[in-house]
């Protein structure tokens, strides 16, 4: 995939990355999209959206949009926490991962608390007594951060919480080799049948399984 990738130009972006975008050009401020010159997802990636249609997890997952991007060290690549926007992209992101394993970090800007517990053992022979692992302390969201490791060839689904309030990141000492992100989005609500701009939805459902795109 990466080689495939990598016969297109990758654009500059923020924060020391690279980029391909396969998808309509959006205005999330002002909630305006452009469709001219998008012309659906890339061919290489038929297979996997097919592929992720088998996980109970992403039944009747349909992206419209797919986000290619370029990690590295040498140019301090890293993403600040964020959370996606949640106007035009709907309830689930999905990234696979390429080329090296990393780091997603998740953190949530929040007056309430979390009540931690000990990790559970790691067999059963370490549990003696059959206990319940309950809370043992009680601390603020604002300090968690959870670390969660993400291997090399791995998919990555982000919904409910952890889609709309939990901010995700990747810090520059995560990236310790090339990285190669895909992330695939699909349509809201509002695009979708019976949504108000579900004529729009349909449309750019049409041009992304065309599977005929080539870089934005």
């Amino acid at each position: 995939m990466v080689r495939l990738m990598d016969r297109d130009p990758w654009k500059l972006s923020q924060s020391g990355r690279k980029k391909q975008d396969y998808g309509p050009r959006v205005n999330f401020r002002k909630q305006k999209l452009k469709m001219a010159g998008f012309q659906g997802l890339p061919s290489f990636s038929r297979e996997v959206v097919r592929r992720m249609g088998l996980y109970p997890s992403l039944e009747g997952f349909q992206p419209v949009e797919q986000c290619n991007l370029d990690y590295s060290p040498v140019r301090g690549s890293a993403i600040d926490p964020h959370l996606d926007d949640a106007w035009l992209w709907g309830e689930r992101l999905v990234s696979l991962n390429l080329l090296s394993p990393t780091v997603m970090s998740m953190s949530r800007e929040s007056p309430d608390t979390l009540l931690l517990s000990l990790a559970p053992p790691a067999s059963p022979k370490d549990c003696m007594d059959n206990s319940v692992f309950t809370p043992t302390r009680s601390v603020l969201c604002q300090d968690v951060e959870v670390a969660i490791p993400v291997p090399r060839c791995s998919l990555l689904v982000l919904t409910g919480a952890a889609r709309h309030q939990w901010t995700h990141a990747i810090h520059r000492r995560h990236i310790t080799a090339r990285r190669v992100c895909a992330t695939f989005r699909e349509l809201s609500a509002e695009f979708q049948p019976g949504g108000r701009q579900q004529d729009l939805g349909r449309e750019l459902l049409q041009l992304s399984c065309s599977f005929q795109g080539r870089p934005m």
